[in-house]
């Protein structure tokens, strides 16, 4: 078995040309572990979570189902003229153990994951799991940053109040934010919105909790050009915290999801957007809601394998490429 990774500046994915992407450790984008590596710059990190769903569940495979659906990544990235995996030491630091009977110890479980894992210096691109994780992200970023600038590309709003008396769901978590002053209320924007509310006051109470929207409405009228525009315009130069609901997408692009709505962005769309992120103050992301067992031919996991590239791609410095052949 020649399993080890080749060296392409900083360890890397090993060379497929001669370890075939079907083989070895799943890692995302056959990453080295970070028990592999002396420092990481960059980590992905998996959240096997999915207990704060209010529809369909599964998003706790989503984790080892989009590093499986990551194996096609290539360590050149065109459109950003970066090697990410080059410019920065890039690992995978494995999954977090989360509590799948007791929300309020995950969430705990999460922030204490994610605040080992930057006090050493990496940044984090975590992997969902439900969109429940993006609140104790948000806390340990925000304690190392102050309040961010939360940009969150979803169907819906994630600003409401409580689910069945519960006050922390995947529907609540940038409300809750907001409450504890994580978010910097003149800079933070939600894009993709679509679909229906349960009443008008559900804009009211997003608008104060310190939200603008970019709907999906705006993106077809107006074109993906525009919306980059106003999402740019209000984060500033803000440190930015970017969360991504993989349902953002269209069902026909995404159909592995927990709560579907139809008439999303393309994934093209969603990826020139994040590409639009790279000089930007990125101090961490997620994507999350990939529900494997609603998802056909890996689509869903292909999409959000692609965000997250495009992710660490934005959040790498900038380096001349090197020679296209190792990693290939």
């Amino acid at each position: 078995m020649n399993d080890a990774p080749v060296p392409i500046g900083p360890l890397g994915p090993p060379d497929a040309s001669l370890n075939p992407r079907y083989a070895g450790f799943a890692t995302f984008a056959r990453l080295p572990r970070i028990d592999q590596v002396d420092r990481a710059d960059l980590a992905v990190l998996g959240v096997p979570f999915d207990s704060g769903v209010s529809y369909r569940p599964g998003a706790r495979f989503g984790p080892s189902h989009v590093r499986e659906s990551s194996r096609l990544l290539r360590p050149y990235n065109p459109v950003q003229d970066v090697e990410p995996f080059a410019a920065a030491q890039v690992v995978d630091a494995g999954d977090v153990v989360a509590n799948p009977f007791d929300i309020g110890e995950a969430v705990h479980q999460v922030e204490t994951a994610a605040h080992a894992l930057t006090s050493s210096g990496a940044r984090l691109v975590t992997i969902g799991g439900d969109h429940t994780i993006a609140l104790p992200l948000l806390r340990n970023a925000a304690a190392e940053h102050g309040p961010l600038a939360v940009l969150h590309f979803d169907a819906h709003l994630d600003t409401w109040d409580t689910y069945f008396g519960a006050s922390t769901t995947h529907g609540t978590p940038f409300r809750r934010a907001s409450e504890e002053g994580l978010v910097d209320l003149e800079a933070s924007i939600h894009m993709g919105i679509r679909g229906s509310l349960y009443g008008r006051s559900d804009l009211r109470d997003d608008k104060r909790l310190g939200f603008t929207i970019v709907g999906c409405d705006e993106v077809e009228q107006d074109g993906a050009g525009a919306a980059i525009e106003r999402m740019l315009a209000r984060l500033g130069d803000r440190p930015t915290y970017v969360s991504i609901d993989i349902d953002v997408l269209d069902p026909s692009h995404a159909p592995g999801t927990g709560t579907p709505e139809a008439g999303g962005l393309t994934s093209r769309e969603l990826l020139r957007m994040v590409r639009a992120l790279r000089g930007r103050q990125l101090v961490g992301a997620d994507v999350v809601e990939v529900a494997p067992a609603y998802d056909h031919a890996q689509i869903t996991a292909i999409a959000a394998s692609h965000v997250i590239y495009e992710l660490l791609s934005a959040m790498t410095p900038d380096a001349p490429a090197e020679s296209l052949d190792a990693g290939g």
